[in-house]
């Protein structure tokens, strides 16, 4: 009687084989989401059509390091509402790599630890227009920019020019900022069809951005 011994891929070829797979095309949009609005459901749906990505990741921060004494609800609170916003899409997901992490969140240690997680994975990294002449300033973009796809969205008087490999991608101008709605609540004013029902709802339920102390001003 003959014994077949199946086939044995020595680790270095198997890995050479996976690299040559076509890899998945992901959208990842930061942001601390505070609250979540349409706009931001816009942006990403724009984003993997015209792309053609295969989902977009909403990536809630934890503490962004490029804002400057900044201050946000509990995460807690913008995780669910975050959650609520894409529910009902089936390519959009939360990625709570940052929250979990906590501290300040550089984008150069997340894109590592999502790219050891999945590295069948080409991730599109979305930002404004607005954020383009500061990625300059990027903890490690040199070595971020041949790990991550920039991709960046119009934005009214600002340019796309630099010297980093960034996609421009055309969005329609929605004028509205979790600036807006927070103060919009402050002053008591309406924000339907400024965000989703369910963060409305949430935010009226819990009481958020009723008081000075939570309309601070971010501008996302």
């Amino acid at each position: 009687m003959v014994n077949k011994v199946a086939n044995v891929i020595e680790p270095e070829v198997l890995s050479e084989l996976i690299g040559a797979l076509p890899k998945r095309k992901i959208g990842i949009l930061g942001g601390t989401f505070n609250p979540p609005h349409l706009g931001h459901l816009i942006i990403a749906d724009q984003v993997k059509d015209q792309l053609g990505l295969e989902e977009i990741l909403f990536m809630p921060s934890a503490e962004p390091p490029h804002k400057k004494e900044k201050k946000t609800i509990d995460a807690s609170h913008r995780s669910v509402m975050l959650t609520e916003s894409v529910k009902d899409n089936g390519s959009f997901s939360v990625e709570k790599a940052e929250l979990k992490r906590g501290g300040k969140s550089y984008t150069y240690d997340t894109i590592v630890e999502l790219k050891e997680k999945n590295p069948d994975v080409e991730y599109y990294f979305i930002i404004g227009a607005d954020m383009v002449q500061d990625l300059k300033n990027w903890y490690k973009i040199d070595e971020l920019v041949n790990m991550v796809q920039f991709v960046a969205v119009n934005r009214p008087y600002y340019s796309l020019e630099t010297p980093y490999p960034v996609i421009g991608v055309d969005v329609p101008n929605i004028d509205i900022s979790s600036t807006l709605i927070r103060q919009k609540v402050k002053d008591g004013c309406s924000i339907r069809y400024l965000v989703p029902p369910e963060v409305e709802n949430y935010i009226e339920s819990k009481g958020l951005y009723k008081n000075e102390e939570n309309s601070d001003g971010i501008p996302e």
